[in-house]
């Protein structure tokens, strides 16, 4: 037992001398080297009996002496002429209005193939039975004379060519001519009264619905007046469509006739109002106004256009009421015609685009169904192309010579 103690106590004293040398070993394994620090060399003062070397100043100078940096020139703007005024637009000369209509004969060639022509091949048959004179009737309603007048004119021409036993074809021609201007109304009136009086200048209204051609026909007919020596002002009261004082001002500076304006959108009543009174204070003969382009079928703007009127009429009488019809609508342009004739007096009839219709029997029914003369007629895209109506000279050119 003894010798059993004492191996185990030898066991642990020598576990712990190997344990001791292992923890010595390894905290004498050598550290890494320090890295030496650089190592600093202070200048050498001057010893006793050495000369030291004198200073270098460098050169130092004041903020006077800086040189600053030069700016940069600035480009040179090359010199402008001296603005010179807007020279204003040349004043055009119209032509006159007197036989404008013959000289335009030419522009009604369609109505003229379609009715004149087509009568006269008719009529110069050998012989005019019942189918010829219902050949005749066709061709009437579908130049737009109506029913009552192709019945008045077929009814006349079977009467005279009977009795009279006319053949010839320079009879048959004569013989429509009379009876073609008796229709339309040779006496009437058909003067466009612009003639300055007391109360001041003459008032013109034209009205119509829009695509008719109405503000151009307005311009165009400042150019007639002006041909005819009268002053002229104009006022835009189209206030509703984009545009169209700009276009009215356009016509009106090219016969020197001023053009009095309002905002977009504004009254036109007030717009008629201020144009006849520019018209006064300046001593025109005329006053054209330009009223709103607006659609019959809508009652609000047809009392509008009453309202206009009335408004007008606080400087004076309303001289002129001209509806502007598009000569190609045919029956619908006679449906706007009533509806105008309720809301204003009309006094003359301007029928636009006749040159390109072959319905020129319009001017026929068109005054029936009012009651009023056709005044002029658009002949074309030109500047003078508005003609005074002649029914002598428009019927020469339907149906030719």
């Amino acid at each position: 037992m003894e010798y059993v103690i004492l191996a185990v106590i030898i066991a642990v004293v020598a576990v712990g001398a190997i344990a001791g040398l292992v923890v010595n070993g390894r905290r004498r394994k050598p550290l890494p080297p320090k890295p030496e620090a650089p190592v600093i060399t202070p200048p050498r003062e001057p010893q006793v009996g050495e000369e030291s070397a004198a200073p270098t100043e460098a050169p130092v100078q004041t903020i006077e002496e800086v040189p600053l940096p030069e700016a940069p020139e600035a480009p040179t703007a090359p010199e402008e002429a001296p603005a010179e005024a807007a020279a204003p637009p040349a004043i055009e000369v119209p032509e006159p209005t007197a036989g404008r209509l013959v000289r335009l004969r030419s522009r009604l060639s369609r109505s003229q193939n379609a009715l004149g022509k087509g009568l006269l091949t008719l009529l110069s048959r050998d012989r005019l039975d019942e189918d010829t004179w219902e050949e005749i009737e066709e061709i009437l309603l579908t130049a737009d004379i109506g029913v009552a007048a192709t019945q008045e004119l077929v009814d006349n021409l079977r009467t005279r060519v009977k009795v009279l036993g006319t053949r010839t074809p320079a009879e048959l021609r004569g013989l429509l001519h009379e009876e073609l201007v008796a229709l339309i109304g040779p006496d009437a009136d058909r003067t466009v009264h612009s003639t300055k009086h007391e109360e001041g200048p003459a008032v013109v209204l034209v009205v119509g619905v829009n695509g008719v051609g109405k503000t151009t026909t307005t311009g165009k007919l400042a150019r007639v007046l002006v041909a005819d020596g009268r002053r002229v002002v104009l006022g835009a009261a189209d206030t509703f469509r984009a545009a169209a004082a700009d276009q009215l001002q356009t016509w009106g500076e090219r016969v020197g006739a001023h053009t009095v304006r309002g905002p977009e959108g504004g009254d036109p009543a007030s717009v008629a109002f201020d144009a006849v009174k520019e018209g006064i204070a300046e001593g025109v003969d005329t006053v054209l106004v330009d009223t709103a382009g607006r659609l019959h079928t809508k009652t609000g703007l047809m009392d509008e256009l009453g309202k206009v009127k009335r408004v007008v009429e606080k400087h004076g009488p309303v001289d002129e009421v001209l509806l502007v019809l598009d000569a190609t609508t045919g029956q619908n342009g006679l449906v706007q015609a009533r509806v105008f004739a309720e809301v204003v007096d009309i006094t003359g009839i301007v029928l636009t685009k006749l040159d390109g219709t072959a319905k020129g029997g319009i001017v026929v029914s068109v005054q029936r169904e009012l009651g009023v003369p056709v005044k002029l007629v658009g002949l074309g895209e030109g500047a003078d192309d508005l003609a005074p109506f002649e029914p002598a000279a428009f019927v020469d050119a339907l149906i030719g010579d």
